[in-house]
């Protein structure tokens, strides 16, 4: 896998520069690639309230329910692919970003984490249960 890992919130630059040497935003580079698929999945950590652990069981759950054919069908590499992930739990600080994008078996991509999910406290509120979404956006250069 090729993804690029990012610590912070902005995103791997996906966009080149032109002819005139100006550089297209990060939303004209999504626009000129084609939407393929969106996926959908959720992670729990069930007693240890790891955000990440539930966060990569989203996204695991999301991509494995799937199998992607139309790189292939297009005659395009698998790695070509740019994955927009998107993870929703309640505390997203907690989340390690690099983690969840080192689960992207093709391509390269970005990850967003934002408020979502849920967290349920235990009877004894000793500790509790994480609840996180997933969303994944492929995306293909098919002009």
């Amino acid at each position: 896998m090729r993804a690029a890992a990012q610590q912070g919130d902005a995103p791997a630059p996906l966009w080149h520069h032109n002819a005139t040497n100006t550089t297209a935003t990060h939303e004209e580079a999504i626009m000129a690639m084609k939407r393929m698929a969106i996926e959908i999945g959720m992670g729990t950590d069930i007693r240890g309230a790891d955000y990440t652990k539930a966060a990569v069981r989203a996204l695991r759950d999301a991509l494995w329910h799937n199998s992607l054919s139309v790189a292939n069908a297009l005659g395009i590499p698998t790695d070509s692919m740019v994955c927009e992930v998107l993870i929703g739990v309640p505390k997203p600080d907690l989340v390690d970003k690099a983690a969840v994008l080192a689960v992207l078996p093709h391509g390269t991509g970005t990850v967003s984490v934002v408020e979502g999910g849920l967290e349920i406290a235990n009877d004894a509120g000793t500790g509790s249960t994480v609840i996180a979404n997933a969303g994944v956006i492929v995306r293909l250069d098919v002009a």
